[in-house]
């Protein structure tokens, strides 16, 4: 089954947020993610890696984590530094398309749209962290910008708490998103 018309895409799988050393809640989905991947390859899906990449100085993040950069700080993901790596089991091959964003949502500030649009993309699939921060944040804004269908792989996405991730999984099949588990998505045709 080819699906080209589909992108997965893989939001903040970087060392620094779910690498060694980092909340368990990150850790855990990696394996699913990794699968993911690897299911998207095979149906002809495109893999957009979603990357969260700043400043040294906190220049171009949000105001209220300005603090934790500059001065002989360094804050999360900073550009070229090992955190910013995608964690070890992922990376980027092929036809596979890699997007820096530097807010919560994949779009904000981003070509992605128009990236996905002239690929053919009208689907989009979302695995990754953090539920209530940038992948909410992202499935908002595709559904605004009138995607066919969202889908977010529920045990393939996390939040530090499961309360939290289930709160945020219901707003969002409130607004229409598909919340199936790895492996419905799996045996599903989507």
């Amino acid at each position: 089954m080819v699906l080209t018309n589909t992108a997965l895409l893989v939001l903040d799988m970087q060392k620094d947020f779910v690498g060694p050393g980092t909340p368990d809640f990150g850790q855990a989905i990696i394996p699913s993610v990794i699968k993911a991947v690897d299911i998207a390859r095979q149906r002809g899906v495109l893999v957009v890696w979603v990357v969260r990449e700043h400043d040294r100085l906190g220049r171009d993040i949000e105001r209220f984590r300005r603090h934790m950069y500059g001065d002989n700080k360094t804050g999360p993901v900073v550009k070229g530094s090992k955190g910013a790596e995608l964690v070890d089991g992922l990376e980027i091959t092929g036809d596979d398309y890699k997007l820096v964003k530097t807010r919560f949502s994949a779009f904000f500030a981003t070509n992605l749209h128009s990236f996905l649009q002239s690929s053919g993309i009208e689907k989009l699939v979302v695995v990754g962290v953090q539920t209530p921060n940038c992948i909410r944040q992202t499935v908002f804004d595709a559904v605004s910008l009138d995607y066919k269908s969202v889908t977010v792989i529920s045990d393939a996405t996390a939040a530090s708490t499961s309360a939290v991730h289930e709160a945020n999984m219901v707003d969002m099949k409130n607004i229409g998103v598909a919340t199936p588990t790895l492996q419905e998505w799996c045996e599903s045709d989507a």
